[in-house]
């Protein structure tokens, strides 16, 4: 069965808690085959990581090229006594298909599959152009071995691709409300305050760092980063925990040190973004603080695809099925269009997101078949 019902249910039973695969790769490639797709399965490795399969299935040689992308490791069940139906069961029931990956984004796969198959049924089995999948195990997880190592092997191939769209769960609250068509960067870092330890009776022979660290949090916290720009919100920097790693009342700490995220909008870059940070740092320590910022590596870049045709084209599609002009949203977290864009412009439109990654994770039925007839109107749009 290759309706969007069907694919997202064999989807489901696959139980690809990232890492794994599961077999979900493998439910694609049989139908994907099937339609006259070329292939091919992608393992890409890191020293201290998993090996990661990946699928990259394209029909057609001409331009234009349209990929559609998305990644079939889902997060973990949590306890699967709670969920009402069982997280890989797949099954339907009062309207809603259950299961983990439903929303995020098995059945957002399952319907791009279903809309492109039913495209090429309608057109001679050939499209006016190339379509083809980037399909990832690598999402949920780390993201090195998956997307970004997928579009470097394709590129190196003599892929390109002209728009992309991506399944992941964009809608709000009904299917229509939302196309993702950015992201904030995202960039993480430890301040750490340095001080001398000694006993609390004897203050004077110390410097104790809690004090300092405080006055610093406040600091970079306060201060605005900016104002916003005309696609995004403002950049926000959160600290997310304080430690001294010291477990006695009675000893002034040697070291204090407090993680933090900033997610940024293009106003930055991570370079910019870094030593801004740092010279409010600086500045705030005056001469008699001691403290610095070790920086994580980040993959997170800022990422917007401006208004054009490819939007209009995909609101045009999405307003005609749903009744919805979609607004054009750079809200949220991190996703792997923040790869592609460095490839081609992508939008992001997919399922509705309310119950992604939560016990009785589920999509309305309704909502499958909805996508998927929006999905095949970006395809007859796009080809037109």
């Amino acid at each position: 069965m290759t309706d969007a019902i069907s694919i997202t249910r064999d989807l489901v039973r696959c139980p690809s808690v990232t890492p794994a695969d599961a077999g979900a790769l493998g439910v694609l490639e049989n139908i994907l085959n099937a339609a006259g797709f070329e292939v091919h399965r992608v393992t890409f490795s890191e020293p201290g990581t998993a090996d990661i399969d990946n699928l990259y299935a394209r029909i057609g040689d001409q331009a234009p090229h349209i990929t559609f992308a998305g990644h079939t490791d889902v997060v973990p069940p949590g306890d699967e006594s709670a969920w009402t139906h069982g997280p890989f069961s797949g099954e339907v029931k009062d309207g809603f298909l259950y299961g983990r990956g439903a929303v995020d984004m098995k059945g957002g796969i399952a319907c791009s599959v279903a809309a492109v198959l039913e495209y090429l049924r309608d057109n001679g089995g050939r499209p006016r152009g190339s379509i083809s999948f980037l399909i990832t195990g690598d999402e949920e997880d780390v993201s090195i071995n998956g997307t970004i190592k997928l579009l470097k092997w394709a590129a190196e191939r003599g892929e390109k691709f002209d728009h992309c769209v991506l399944g992941e769960p964009s809608n709000v609250e009904v299917l229509g409300d939302t196309i993702k068509v950015g992201r904030r960067g995202s960039q993480s870092g430890t301040l750490h305050v340095e001080g001398v330890q000694g006993h609390v009776a004897y203050p004077h022979r110390a410097s104790n760092p809690v004090p300092d660290i405080s006055r610093l949090i406040v600091a970079l916290s306060d201060e605005p980063l900016d104002n916003g720009s005309a696609q995004f919100q403002a950049s926000n920097l959160e600290f997310t925990s304080v430690d001294v790693g010291n477990a006695a009342s009675n000893v002034i700490p040697g070291q204090a040190r407090a993680k933090f995220n900033i997610r940024y909008n293009d106003n930055h870059t991570q370079e910019s973004l870094r030593k801004l940070v740092e010279e409010r740092l600086a500045k705030a320590c005056g001469n008699r603080i001691r403290a610095r910022i070790v920086w994580e590596p980040s993959n997170s870049n800022v990422f917007v695809t401006k208004p054009g045709p490819f939007t209009d084209l995909a609101v045009g599609a999405i307003e005609a099925v749903t009744g919805h002009k979609p607004e054009l949203s750079t809200s949220g977290g991190t996703s792997d269009a923040r790869f592609i864009s460095s490839y081609c412009p992508v939008i992001e439109f997919g399922l509705v997101g309310q119950t992604m990654h939560q016990i009785n994770e589920r999509t309305p039925v309704a909502d499958l078949e909805k996508l998927t007839q929006v999905y095949r109107g970006v395809l007859d749009r796009y080809f037109a």
